[in-house]
């Protein structure tokens, strides 16, 4: 499927061309990535359809491996127990639990998606509130003083006629 749109035979099935939009889809679907990522490799690996192959492969796999959580070297448990907060002893029994996938570990553990949203929900009502406090107490403060002005104004008035 390279450049010779004629050529339907094995040697053109072989390369990926970027020009033509219709290989790019084509391609883009068959490894199962977006077109921006399938340009990145073919400039990275070449025009050959399964050097492209390979190096999709190798960064799912390597993604794959950054996901999971490894016990058994210390830089990762040194990692791990910073990026959710825990101790040692919580984060490998969390692994015990649920599995060496970190996602799996962080709800395990109540950190990550879910976790974080009702935490910023908290914090912006909290936050409202406050303000909404701060606003009410400034106006009660405003109407105070003006009630305080003109009972002072009344009084002086009254004193005036008085004398």
């Amino acid at each position: 499927m390279a450049d010779n749109k004629r050529k339907r035979g094995g040697a053109d099935k072989r390369l990926i061309s970027l020009s033509e939009a219709y290989e790019v889809h084509y391609w883009s679907r068959k490894f199962k990535v977006t077109p921006a990522k399938l340009r990145a490799a073919v400039k990275r690996v070449g025009h050959s359809a399964k050097a492209v192959e390979a190096y999709l492969a190798e960064l799912a796999h390597k993604a794959r491996d950054r996901a999971l959580i490894s016990l058994s070297q210390a830089y990762e448990v040194r990692y791990w127990t910073k990026k959710f907060n825990v101790t040692p002893t919580v984060l490998s029994a969390a692994v015990q639990a649920v599995g060496h996938s970190s996602k799996a570990v962080a709800a395990y553990l109540g950190i990550g998606g879910a976790a974080k949203r009702k935490v910023k929900r908290k914090t912006k009502k909290t936050a409202k509130k406050t303000a909404a406090k701060r606003k009410g107490t400034a106006r009660r403060r405003a109407a105070s003083r003006t009630v305080r002005k003109m009972a002072k104004k009344t009084a002086r008035k009254t004193r005036a006629a008085r004398r």
